[in-house]
């Protein structure tokens, strides 16, 4: 009797070590788990903060530039911003700050003119339309003729326009309310390149750029109302569309000349290329269309450390008064 009453006892203390290990372990596991969080938190909040202080810096970049001098190109000190220099400003982790020059780029907004007179209207707006066509049947995009570029463009314009009168080969409101998912059209200036998505014939293809076509959404910006663009910073694409008469060739000459700090001078002026040897004499550029002062500016900012990864991206509008204004940030 004795010995079963102390088998017994051995089970039930057995049992109660058991439970009381296993708890032991839930709480060390739930402690770590806890520790853990509270360690990705704060390398979160860290993080964050890098990014806030790269955006600060590209900013500040920004403005020493305009103050050193009245035009922009890519020998300014908002393009050469180090990797090494500037994460050397931090403790620890690694800070990556990219400043990509809006204005050499095509405006969505400008394919619709604000101007009040009919005629400069006309002008204005053809002008943008042409661009835009060269752009899209250049053969980089998932375009499949040129129907389809025109469609595409009348369709960006009904997008952007204020009224509901649909062009003859773009969409309004009664084809987006028809959708099996229905929105309205903007009617008005889009905010941001995404939203191009949504309009009638702006495929993800044709957006992002697949493995055999570029993306459109590096050559072209919801920033800008006045469709001028920085032949300063234009990609060789865009600079190919500021008129018939510029073949690849000729935007690489450009390209190269605009490249030479001995040349740095002559880019206060958009007439400069009229220096480039291999610019045609008899092809004259639309200076309403030119400008070498740029006014938006894309940031990116990646923050690195101990595993995590922060991406802040940033809209900057910088004024001739050397005023800027924060259009956008977001940190992913």
């Amino acid at each position: 009797m004795f010995r079963d009453r102390s088998g017994m006892a051995l089970v039930l203390t057995l049992l109660a070590v058991s439970f009381l290990v296993a708890v032991t372990l839930q709480l060390f596991s739930s402690v770590n788990r806890q520790m853990q969080a509270a360690h990705n938190l704060q390398e979160a909040v860290r993080l964050d903060a890098m990014t806030f202080s790269g955006l600060n810096l590209a900013r500040a970049a920004l403005l020493a530039d305009q103050r050193e001098n009245q035009f922009d190109s890519l020998h300014d000190s908002w393009n050469a911003l180090d990797a090494e220099a500037v994460s050397a400003l931090f403790d620890q982790g690694r800070v990556e700050v990219s400043v990509t020059d809006l204005s050499g780029r095509l405006q969505v907004n400008a394919l619709v003119s604000r101007e009040k007179d009919a005629a400069k209207r006309r002008r204005q707006e053809k002008r943008q339309h042409d661009m835009w066509y060269r752009l899209l049947t250049s053969g980089r995009f998932a375009i499949e003729s040129e129907d389809e570029a025109v469609a595409l463009i009348d369709a960006l314009k009904d997008w952007i326009d204020q009224d509901n009168a649909e062009r003859d080969h773009g969409a309004e409101n009664d084809y987006y309310q028809a959708l099996d998912n229905p929105y309205s059209a903007r009617n008005g200036p889009a905010e941001y390149p995404e939203e191009l998505l949504l309009v009638r014939g702006m495929s993800k293809q044709l957006f992002y750029g697949d493995p055999k076509h570029v993306g459109l959404v590096d050559y072209v910006t919801t920033a800008g109302l006045d469709g001028k663009i920085n032949i300063n910073t234009a990609p060789i694409e865009v600079l190919q569309v500021l008129s018939e008469g510029i073949s690849k060739e000729i935007a690489q000459e450009l390209i190269d000349f605009r490249g030479e700090k001995r040349n740095i001078d002559f880019l206060s002026r958009s007439d400069w290329v009229r220096r480039v040897s291999g610019f045609p004499g008899d092809l004259e550029l639309d200076q309403d269309l030119l400008t070498v002062v740029s006014h938006d500016f894309l940031v990116t900012v990646t923050a690195k450390g101990s595993g995590m990864v922060k991406t802040g991206i940033g809209l900057v509008h910088r004024d001739d008064k050397q005023t800027q204004k924060l259009l956008y940030w977001k940190v992913e």
